[in-house]
């Protein structure tokens, strides 16, 4: 059975930034018939659930995967080492289960596909993908966002 590497969030577990999931019947149906695996780079990186909102300044995760931008909490404090740490989790997960397609979170500085929160912590918008998103994609691992999202 082919799998699937989906955002834990998506699949029901309550690990997102603020405590909550965001599963969907919409995201059920893109699964199909393939085998999800289920996975929170910043979680599997160590940081807690809840835990402070976190953007990308400076760019996003391709920029941070280069060394040109940085992964921010909401005070400040710099996380990049934790969302690089789970972002090479998540790329190791993938592979050991013989993912070739990945269903992340929209706009997630972790999992964002094609739109990324733009580091202001306003709501603001920008094109880009998170930083899982990114390593993803550069390893040849198809990134979706997630419907519905």
């Amino acid at each position: 059975m082919e799998s699937v590497l989906v955002s834990a969030c998506l699949r029901g577990v309550p690990c997102r930034f603020d405590g909550r999931a965001k599963a969907s019947d919409e995201m059920t149906a893109a699964i199909g018939d393939r085998r999800p695996v289920a996975f929170c780079p910043e979680v599997s990186a160590g940081l807690p659930t809840p835990r402070r909102p976190a953007e990308i300044v400076g760019g996003d995760g391709h920029d941070v995967l280069d060394g040109r931008a940085r992964v921010v909490d909401d005070t400040g404090h710099d996380v990049t080492e934790a969302f690089m740490d789970g972002a090479g989790r998540a790329l190791e997960a993938a592979r050991r289960t013989g993912c070739t397609e990945a269903l992340l979170m929209a706009r997630s500085p972790s999992c964002g596909r094609g739109t990324v929160y733009d580091g202001t912590f306003t709501g603001e918008l920008r094109a880009g993908d998170g930083v899982t998103a990114a390593l993803l994609e550069r390893h040849g691992i198809t990134v979706r966002p997630a419907p519905s999202a």
